[in-house]
């Protein structure tokens, strides 16, 4: 970046955002080589699409290309070129992320410094390395953190058409946000509000040439959007592989409703009344293994329970109750109640996501992953706006700094709204949040700390009133944990808030000293929080942050499990055929094609209820000799589905003790997690797992 190079030559290195960069790369890559698989959902697709480029092309599941992710490719792309350099390991598919989580930082910085100034710029950045669900998504294989990086960087090319005047800047901005629909869809969307807002107010053009511009803008920006999504589907279905959690096998139809409207108004897709428990997406576990996990998404998962709490002097500790189960989640699971599972199951929703309504983000299903800050970037953006008034002016005609909070502010009040009211998300989306919520809290810091010098008025009291609320937040949050270190954040907190109440009018000179010392008081707990996915191991398919890690770090969507007895039985009877065995879902298949490298065939996508097969068109498959085994978990709700009933009826059970031992049930690649008691790799096999079924080309006759 072109900042970047002026600083270095001009030799004005800020040693400051050198050492939060070195913090947040510890954050995001310490430890990270211990986790070999990651979500293995994601994993298979890498490790498929490194065989071919039609796989990589279309994000493909398996090496055959039979079903595609969930998700549009740029983000797979990325790890694909990772682990084609550095080969398929845990570290390498993560790296894309923690590099993005990185990348944000630093660019959060040079967003807000030239307007603000270097010390509100400092701030920013570090809120941003710091913050709990941040440093937890970019120590994963999951794709949030790519799309906030690319986002940010469409912020960049925003602010510098402003600054320019030039709308190649602008075009570029609005194409990355398509890049970023290619990157998770409908989510890169939730900005667009911010953008269009910022060029209206800021840019120095008449009307006419602003809303041509925009117009340009957003015509391009849909163009790149629908650019794949285009080619894909023009292409005929028996050249490409089948759209995953599609109902239509359309990339357009994933777009625009599971993973577009379904997020709002609640999932759909996926979803059955049959089998399973009273309609959730029951997952199964790994052939020949045993699990009670629900599926409820590809990038979904359970949490541990949170209730009960510590009043131990230790650091917070994970609360008691926790469960590995996951017994809530879908229809007629627990829900997310209270103790029902789920670490951020203190609240309802679907998956644990809390109530719905306007305080949703500071409730503790959701809050202590991103709200730590959230009263301070409020508070924050009145200040700015109150700091920057004058009467010389009239209302709307706004400043530099006020026009970049409104920017800000933007960004923060549609997609905290979204959160507030959504059906389906799950946790880690909440980095969206995170650099609206950094950059209000650097900049407005700033602002209050300059109200409070010089405003005698009610202005000059929301520094201390600001750090009152937050501070109240913060107990809340860790009052589920422990008591005793409530208490002692409150008495830090409040105390210098206290102070500054008493010494306003005073001003001594050790005054602003007092106001840091508030705000690294309050980095503190979320800085812990953002410490346990290193200290305890995360939650690779669903990331998330907080001392519940300790008991249930790994506690993924899919143990990454394979049975060893089952794999050389397959080898050994397989030979000749495409596709080494069939399942109902992508959770079971995923594992065994990141150990193996041979494809297995998920017959219903990821939730095992995608249509992709008919009967007849399986029969066929079979009768060309390119399957022959099929393991059917006994748990999943696919079971009810036409192809797989024809499979229990025509198909010959194998006997389990040819092909499923209880003792070698080991980890796709060796397992292991970093300092916490991971539940990976403890299932086994042979207990209610399910049955294996061979199926002939006679068979496939009939």
């Amino acid at each position: 970046m072109k900042e970047v190079m002026e600083m270095v030559k001009q030799r004005r290195i800020d040693w400051f955002l050198i050492g939060i960069a070195v913090l947040a790369a510890f954050l995001n890559f310490w430890a990270v080589w211990n986790d070999d698989t990651v979500n293995p959902y994601y994993t298979a697709a890498v490790t498929s699409m490194t065989e071919n480029w039609s796989n990589f092309f279309y994000g493909a599941l398996d090496p055959s290309g039979f079903v595609t992710v969930d998700k549009p490719p740029v983000a797979l792309w990325l790890q694909t070129i990772s682990a084609l350099i550095f080969g398929i390991h845990g570290w390498s598919v993560i790296l894309p992320q923690a590099l993005a989580g990185v990348g944000s930082v630093l660019l959060l910085y040079f967003l807000v410094k030239p307007t603000f100034g270097s010390w509100a710029a400092r701030i920013a950045a570090l809120v941003m390395a710091t913050t709990p669900i941040a440093v937890a998504v970019s120590r994963t294989n999951n794709v949030d953190s790519i799309l906030v990086f690319v986002l940010l960087l469409g912020a960049w090319a925003l602010f510098k058409a402003v600054r320019r005047g030039k709308i190649g800047f602008l075009l570029l901005a609005f194409v990355l946000i398509g890049v970023g629909f290619n990157v998770k869809m409908l989510q890169a969307y939730m900005v667009v509000p911010a953008f269009l807002l910022f060029y209206l107010i800021a840019a120095k053009l008449n009307w006419k040439k602003k809303l041509l511009h925009l117009v340009i803008a957003l015509v391009m920006m849909l163009g790149v959007s629908v650019s794949w999504a285009v080619i894909v589907d023009s292409t005929s279905a028996d050249s490409r592989p089948y759209i995953g959690s599609s109902q239509t096998n359309s990339v357009l139809e994933l777009a625009f409703g599971y993973n577009g409207m379904e997020r709002l108004l609640g999932q759909e897709t996926g979803m059955s009344t049959g089998g399973g428990q009273d309609g959730a997406n029951v997952q199964a576990g790994a052939p020949g293994s045993s699990t009670n996990n629900d599926n409820i998404a590809p990038d979904a998962s359970t949490e541990s329970a949170q209730n009960g709490q510590s009043m131990s002097g230790q650091p917070p500790q994970p609360p008691s109750g926790s469960t590995n189960g996951m017994n809530g989640g879908g229809p007629g699971g627990n829900g997310g109640g209270p103790g029902g599972g789920s670490k951020m199951m203190g609240g309802t929703g679907m998956f644990g996501t809390g109530t719905a309504g306007p305080l949703r983000l500071f409730q503790t299903a959701l809050g202590d992953q991103i709200s730590w800050l959230l009263p301070m970037a409020l508070f924050g953006t009145a200040a700015i706006f109150i700091a920057n008034w004058s009467r010389k002016r009239r209302f709307f005609q706004w400043n530099t700094e006020q026009k970049e909070m409104a920017f800000w502010a933007a960004w923060l009040i549609p997609v905290a709204g979204f959160f507030s009211i959504a059906g389906f998300f799950h946790h880690y989306y909440l980095i969206m949040l995170a650099p609206a919520i950094a950059a209000l809290t650097g900049a407005g810091f700033m602002a209050l700390l300059k109200l409070y010098r010089k405003n005698k008025g009610v202005p000059g009291y929301l520094l201390p009133s600001a750090v009152v609320a937050t501070t109240g937040l913060q107990m809340f949050f860790i009052a589920q944990y422990s008591m005793l270190w409530m208490g002692f954040v409150g008495v830090i907190g409040l105390g210098l808030a206290t102070t500054l109440f008493i010494v306003k009018h005073k001003q001594p000179a050790w005054t602003s000293w007092i106001a840091v010392a508030s705000l690294v008081a309050l980095l503190l707990a979320p800085t812990y929080w953002a410490l346990t996915p290193m200290m305890y191991g995360g939650n690779s398919a669903l990331p998330e942050a907080g001392p519940q890690l300790k008991t249930s770090s790994g506690d993924g969507f899919a143990d990454a499990t394979v049975n060893e007895k089952l794999i050389s039985y397959l080898e050994e009877n397989s030979s000749g055929t495409e596709f080494l065995f069939g399942t109902t879902d992508a959770s079971t298949a995923a594992p065994y094609i990141i150990k193996t490298g041979e494809s297995v065939m998920a017959l219903g996508g990821f939730n095992g209820t995608d249509p992709i097969l008919t009967v007849k068109e399986l029969k066929q498959i079979i009768k060309d000799g390119k399957i022959k085994y099929f393991y059917l978990p006994s748990n999943n709700k696919a079971s009810n589905s036409d192809v797989v009933a024809w499979i229990e009826e025509n198909g010959m059970k194998v006997d389990s003790s040819e092909w499923s031992d209880e003792t070698t049930t080991t980890d796709a690649t060796t397992s292991a997690t970093t300092g916490g008691n991971s539940q990976r790799g403890g299932m086994q096999g042979g207990q209610s797992g399910g049955t294996l079924y061979k199926l002939t080309e006679e068979d496939g006759g009939q």
